[in-house]
């Protein structure tokens, strides 16, 4: 399928000068007297090298047909990360490169999509938003309200992100996937 620039979302997956490559981040640019453009940063799903192009309005762009499996994540081990089909419990690892941000919402034992492309892995698509546990933070205070301040925390996947001050370690607390933003404590 062909997209043009009004097409573009952040997340998309393109077939750009034979490369598979995902949209990153997406800017719609427009000057005072020349024409709009489009700055896209892209990131190569084979080797996760990523780079930033630019794009006059209207360009054209093919979207890559990925099939979309459903597998657990098992566990990880150096820079591999070791997934399950969960029809055919065949097993394979991803690198860290493939996975990029994803790594940081990973949980063992969790269902998530994977998406191939002719039949080889290529990426993993994280649920919007995750329950993660606070491993790290320092302690709350009583009288520590919602709309406080804000504190670093470390979650159990490594991830550090800010949450108010009353959240304590051994909290559940919801973080969305796409932000890596702090949403509410889970009771």
């Amino acid at each position: 399928m062909v997209v043009d620039t009004g097409g573009l979302r952040k997340g998309l997956t393109l077939d750009y000068n034979g490369e598979l490559v995902k949209v990153v981040e997406y800017q719609h640019i427009k000057q005072g007297r020349g024409s709009a453009f489009v700055r896209l940063t892209l990131r190569n799903l084979r080797t996760g090298a990523t780079t930033s192009q630019t794009f006059q309005n209207g360009s054209k762009f093919q979207t890559a047909r990925l099939e979309r499996r459903r597998v657990q994540y098992l566990y990880a081990e150096d820079d591999q990360y070791n997934f399950m089909d969960v029809d055919s419990f065949e097993q394979f690892p991803l690198n860290k490169e493939t996975l990029g941000d994803t790594v940081n919402y990973l949980v063992e034992n969790e269902i998530i999509d994977l998406l191939t492309y002719q039949d080889q892995p290529v990426d993993v698509e994280a649920p919007i938003t995750v329950q993660l546990e606070v491993t790290e933070t320092d302690p709350g205070v009583k009288g520590d309200t919602a709309s406080g301040g804000t504190k670093p925390a470390t979650l159990q996947t490594g991830l550090t992100i800010n949450v108010p001050l009353f959240i304590n370690i051994g909290d559940l607390v919801k973080v969305d996937t796409r932000t890596g933003e702090y949403l509410e404590r889970v009771s």
